[in-house]
């Protein structure tokens, strides 16, 4: 075999190290339940699809080709969704695994070059995502029975779901090559991909609210379009309501951007991910960037620029709290310097950034709808990162504890079990409350300018809008007292957030297994209970604004726009405005008790069981 071709195969097929991934992976049985999981999802939802989208008794041709082309559309986006979810836990193992310096010790002994060793883990990780990506291909192709859906279509949405798989990929080797993070980086890496997506998504929505995007109306392809997969292929998809432009219209990387969208993503991941590759290969033997971010003297870059030297183990006292584990989840959380940066950099940001917002709408630089708009998405991105935050915090608290010999210390003094989960409870809520502050003081700001009847300015304060039935009434522009039922509802959900992620960590033997366990049953809690609130808010007279509180999400959204998301409550008469208030007042004090008391629940199932619970996983790290 030619020396080149032998070569060519070392950094795919016969690479050492991607066949080893591929073997030992293939045997565990959590990668075959989540690719069983996949397919199951994926027919479900098709067929619920075609179901739901086919009339009943006879059906044309047309009518069949139009159910098999939107159903086509939902499970094409569902497909990429998935993927995005997956993708961060199949390659979480090459930064959790990967960036063990112990592990990089052996590897780097071994004769392999730096770009083997690179795709080598590469491919060995991504192996599993391609091929959870094609095994769908067959069902895809059945729609082609139902006709309305070109062969075309279907490799194009595929493509774009591969480079948005690819492009994963390549940033969690380049996070493992760094050797910059540890296992606790997987969540953030996690989070980070679904808040790039969110923020895209509502940027794009606002662009296009604007009248800057593509088409004759301004509401088609943005330049954000091309910057996130959902939008991509909503471009091919669905060009008559999110029009591309017409060719030839621009030039250069705009034409590209704009002309074709799905395009330009491909094209921009796939040669994002090959700079990641090459900037992966220069650091992999040279001990990545923590080595480059270290001096000659071995202080950090960080800390000299900052003049100080190297970390030294002693400490001045401190005073602490009567649960010493309570004092010790809040303080802890402040050890370095990073993580004291990002808190109250989120917590002076969030605010300053609130204030601005209500100053540009008194001023009128901003109109009312925009005003709304930018308030939801605010308070909306605000709330789900700080409940990620809880969730990565509470799930790492005990695990972390265990994988570190920390829990065995901790056991041997006088702190009973109660005092132990409770104390964990209370240090974890203590520092995340600067944090809950920033969206309810977003919303709370706009509520006292509404009660404060603008400052003087009572038309923006008090907004006219129609209701469903035709009547046009006046409502503010956001509910008065939303800085007080915001917090009324965030600080228990949040609780319970960090008792789930608690739950999971004291019954998981790591890191990993805890994250992911309580972000599947958050997500799932708080998504049926979201969209419950959401559809009966509107729908339901009196009972629908009270179970809009269940759910932070369509709490804050009522209080923002109460006129349209409490519409059948509004438009019952002429106080149906003050009803729905009381409601939605009356459903957020149910809500708070509702989570308290499943708080209140779990940990005393916690402790009860807290011993055998212990000793059944004593030893494992």
């Amino acid at each position: 075999m030619p020396i080149f071709i032998r070569w060519l195969l070392r950094l795919g097929p016969t690479n050492p190290i991607a066949v080893r991934l591929v073997q030992n992976a293939s045997r565990r049985s959590k990668h075959n339940y989540a690719r069983s999981g996949y397919l199951a999802v994926l027919i479900i939802v098709l067929l619920w699809a075609m179901l739901g989208s086919t009339p009943t008794g006879d059906v044309s041709y047309r009518e069949l080709a139009a159910a098999g082309a939107s159903s086509f559309a939902g499970i094409a986006y569902l497909q990429v969704a998935l993927i995005c979810i997956l993708s961060p836990v199949f390659m979480a193992g090459a930064i959790s695994h990967e960036a063990n310096p112990k592990t990089w010790d052996i590897l780097l002994t071994t004769p392999m070059s730096k770009l083997e060793i690179v795709l080598g883990n590469l491919f060995g990780r991504l192996f599993f995502v391609l091929a959870l990506l094609f095994a769908s291909l067959p069902l895809f192709a059945l729609t082609q029975f139902f006709g309305g859906v070109p062969g075309g279509s279907i490799f194009a949405a595929y493509i774009v779901s591969a480079g948005a798989a690819i492009l994963v990929g390549t940033i969690a080797i380049a996070l493992s090559v760094s050797r910059l993070v540890g296992q606790r980086a997987v969540f953030t890496f996690y989070v980070s991909v679904i808040t790039y997506l969110a923020i895209t998504l509502a940027l794009d929505a606002w662009l296009r609210t604007r009248g800057m995007g593509a088409g004759p109306a301004g509401n088609g392809v943005t330049i954000i379009s091309a910057a996130n997969p959902f939008l991509a292929l909503r471009s091919l998809l669905s060009p008559a309501s999110y029009p591309a432009a017409i060719p030839g219209t621009y030039t250069g990387i705009k034409a590209i951007m704009l002309e074709s969208p799905a395009r330009a993503w491909v094209y921009g991941s796939l040669l994002l991910s090959g700079f990641l590759v090459f900037a992966s290969t220069l650091t992999v033997r040279t001990g990545g960037l923590k080595n480059i971010a270290q001096t000659s003297s071995g202080v950090p870059l960080h800390r000299k620029l900052l003049g100080k030297g190297a970390v030294i183990d002693h400490r001045p006292p401190r005073t602490v709290w009567s649960n010493p584990i309570a004092w010790r989840e809040a303080a802890a959380r402040n050890a370095t310097y990073w993580r004291i940066v990002a808190r109250w950099s989120f917590v002076i940001g969030g605010l300053v950034l609130g204030l601005a917002l209500t100053v540009l709408y008194h001023t009128t630089i901003i109109n009312t709808s925009d005003f709304q708009f930018i308030l939801r998405s605010v308070v909306f991105t605000e709330v789900f990162v700080i409940a990620l935050i809880a969730i990565n915090m509470a799930a790492t608290a005990v695990a972390g504890e265990r994988e570190d010999g920390t829990l065995d210390l901790i056991l041997t003094t006088p702190i009973t079990p109660r005092m132990y989960m409770t104390g964990k409870l209370r240090g974890l809520v203590s520092y995340l409350l600067p944090l809950i502050a920033v969206p309810t003081f977003t919303i709370g700001i706009a509520g006292l300018y509404a009660l404060s009847g603008g400052l003087g300015n009572d038309a923006l304060a008090n907004i006219s809008v129609s209701t469903v039935s035709g009547n046009a009434i006046t409502v503010p522009v956001v509910l008065p007292e939303a800085g007080l039922l915001a917090p009324l509802v965030l600080v228990p959900f949040i609780a319970f957030c960090v008792m789930i992620g608690l739950q999971w960590s004291l019954k998981s033997k790591g890191t990993l297994a805890a994250v992911i366990g309580t972000v599947a049953i958050v997500a799932i809690v708080s998504g049926i209970l979201g969209l419950c609130g959401w559809a009966s808010a509107s729908d339901m007279p009196v009972v629908g604004p009270a179970l809009a509180s269940l759910s932070p999400a369509s709490l804050l959204d009522a209080l923002v726009v109460p006129a349209s998301r409490l519409a059948e409550t509004v438009d019952s008469g002429s106080s149906g405005l003050a009803t729905a208030r009381i409601a939605l007042a009356t459903g957020a004090l149910i809500a708070a008790g509702v989570y308290i008391g499943i708080v209140y629940a779990v940990i005393s199932a916690l402790v009860k069981n807290f011993d055998t619970t212990v000793r059944k996983l004593a030893g494992t790290s």
